[in-house]
């Protein structure tokens, strides 16, 4: 199949060209994002493959119907930038790599906590420059803490296992399970409850939890007016779950003690590029950027090679299911 590669990074080259032999397909890489001026450069390819930051609204998708497209490849699990019924109605199907590895995910979660928590960002630019003083880098002991996970997905049952191995209490919230208790094999228990619960109980809440209509802004004026004084907040999910004019606000007022994020809902036009010789426009990030208790990493808690891999192959697979007429198991649906 002709693939048209869009928003390519030297990291996909890599990874696809790697595994591609196995599979035959001819791959245009494009340094362009994909948005409605430039889905013409699709033009003789069957299928686009695109990440979390292309556009592919109702306009776009026309475009790429009218240059002969007829299949989009996410190779990222989110698929809420697609407009699945403007895809439908123009008969062009959508797939995407569901899980490529929630060990990654998780894990950049846990870091982003124990680099806020132990100050290791700010004792290690210290030591550089042979400040050896430890005051202002106290942390607390994970240990016996209250860790609230929303979303208990893949990513969110890896990440409350890796908390509990820490001693941690965890608290979980999921639309789609019943509040009650589970206890695995080594006796340590998992609690689910409700969110109101849970905002007033946790130490840390880390979001793990897809873009939809009912979690877009979830953590906004009301959700962090119910939250412990203090609280430390991880974003490793999508940057729309965060109302960042709101959280700036609770971190102001001392109810947000730390925030970690690995996603902005504004990211489309700053994250997966250097912007180091550019003036930061976007005001919100130019004011979380000033809070020491603030760590902000560009989307790269999925980049592990591990993932990277898996990303490449289920990707590949996919439009090679697509092209030799089988059923497309992980192909995206409306409803």
């Amino acid at each position: 199949m002709k693939i048209a590669f869009f928003s390519t990074r030297s990291y996909d080259k890599q990874f696809f060209n790697r595994m591609n032999p196995d599979y035959g397909h001819e791959i245009t890489y494009l340094d362009a994002s994909l948005s409605p001026l430039t889905a013409s450069l699709a033009r003789g390819h069957q299928a686009v493959c695109v990440f979390v930051n292309d556009r592919l609204d109702a306009e776009t998708i026309e475009e790429l119907s009218n240059v002969g497209v007829s299949a989009i490849a996410l190779r990222c699990a989110g698929f809420n930038n697609v407009d699945l019924k403007a895809a439908a109605a123009r008969g062009i199907t959508v797939v995407r790599v569901p899980a490529y590895s929630p060990h990654a995910v998780a894990e950049h979660a846990v870091a982003l906590i124990l680099t806020l928590n132990r100050k290791t960002h700010k004792a290690y630019n210290r030591v550089r420059e042979s400040n050896f003083a430890l005051d202002g880098l106290v942390g607390f002991d994970l240990n016996q803490k209250v860790v609230g996970v929303i979303g208990m997905g893949k990513i969110g049952s890896v990440f409350a296992n890796i908390m509990l191995g820490f001693g941690c209490s965890v608290l979980a919230y999921d639309p789609l399970q019943e509040t009650h208790l589970e206890q695995d094999a080594l006796g340590r228990k998992i609690q689910f409850v409700d969110l109101p619960t849970l905002y007033s109980k946790a130490d840390i809440i880390s979001l793990h939890c897809p873009l939809t209509e009912q979690t877009r802004h979830l953590i906004g004026e009301e959700a962090i007016m119910q939250m412990k004084p203090g609280v430390m907040i991880i974003n490793t999910s999508r940057g729309l779950i965060i109302d960042t004019p709101a959280v700036i606000r609770g971190l102001k007022q001392g109810i947000v003690g730390s925030l970690g994020i690995d996603v902005y809902e504004q990211e489309d036009d700053l994250f997966f590029a250097d912007h180091s010789a550019d003036v930061l426009m976007d005001d919100d990030i130019a004011r979380l950027l000033t809070f020491p208790n603030v760590l902000i990493t560009g989307h790269q808690a999925f980049f592990t090679e591990n993932a990277l891999r898996e990303i490449a192959h289920v990707t590949l697979q996919n439009l090679k299911d697509l092209e030799t007429g089988k059923e497309a198991k992980n192909e995206v649906k409306i409803g």
